[in-house]
């Protein structure tokens, strides 16, 4: 199983899309839940995500992401839940109360989060990072050293995540216990740990700027590269798809 944003090969259509419509319409998508606050709407969008995501084979990563996802927005409804008095009372406070409406709110932002995650994540596993740059360049005129940047935060990601896993089970096989204890003891496990993940980023970091010196990174221009990334009908399809979502989204918002 790839890691986190890794490539996976494919042969399906959204391996085969262009990358500029790819992320075109994972932005549009992602822009569209965060225009309606109907849970109706956001449920389709999440099945929308989830459809894409199994077109493709991208089930288990999907679901894998979905539970990151749903651990940071759960920590969002809950706040909002306990400071949006809404709806029937169901539990007294002592600034307000919790009701139908404030459960109503923290489901929201959870189906938003989730949905609006899904196709914005599914973009790398199913396109590759230099493709990514190489067509935000090429079809979007960006300047190759802010999509280089880009690509290249998107690449150590993983890197520095399986470099973190490495020192953790180093310190495991010493006889540290990361699995036991509250979070405190955890996170006070955790801080020693950043010194040698500092140190190995700054010795990667340094090592690839370097590469890329060589490489004559300072010449590149947008012709430099020398494959093409034409738009093709069902990338017009694409973006046009995601324009319609928005379309509905904001309809729906303001009809709300």
């Amino acid at each position: 199983m790839a890691g986190f944003l890794e490539y996976v090969p494919g042969t399906s259509a959204l391996h085969r899309m262009n990358p500029v419509a790819k992320l075109g319409f994972s932005f549009l998508f992602a822009i569209a839940c965060f225009c309606t606050s109907n849970l109706a709407f956001l449920v389709a969008m999440l099945a929308v995500a989830v459809a894409l995501a199994l077109s493709c084979g991208m089930g288990r990563q999907t679901l894998g992401l979905a539970r990151a996802v749903l651990l940071f927005s759960l920590l969002l409804a809950v706040i909002q839940a306990l400071t949006t008095p809404s709806g029937v009372e169901l539990v007294a406070l002592p600034w307000g109360y919790v009701g139908t409406g404030s459960l109503l709110v923290g489901l929201t932002t959870i189906v938003r989060l989730v949905a609006a995650a899904i196709p914005l994540f599914l973009t790398f596993y199913v396109t590759k990072v230099n493709d990514i740059t190489n067509a935000a360049v090429k079809v979007l005129h960006v300047p190759y050293r802010y999509a280089f940047t880009f690509s290249s935060t998107v690449h150590f990601i993983p890197v520095f995540m399986n470099d973190m896993r490495a020192i953790m089970e180093a310190q495991t096989a010493r006889g540290v216990e990361f699995d036991r204890g509250g979070i405190v003891r955890k996170v006070r496990l955790m801080i020693p740990l950043c010194v040698p993940l500092l140190v190995s980023s700054v010795r990667k970091t340094n090592s690839a700027a370097i590469a890329a010196e060589v490489r004559g990174f300072s010449l590149r221009t947008r012709a430099s590269g020398f494959k093409e990334y034409p738009m093709r009908g069902a990338d017009v399809a694409a973006l046009v798809a995601g324009l319609v979502l928005l379309a509905a989204a904001i309809a729906v918002g303001v009809l709300a």
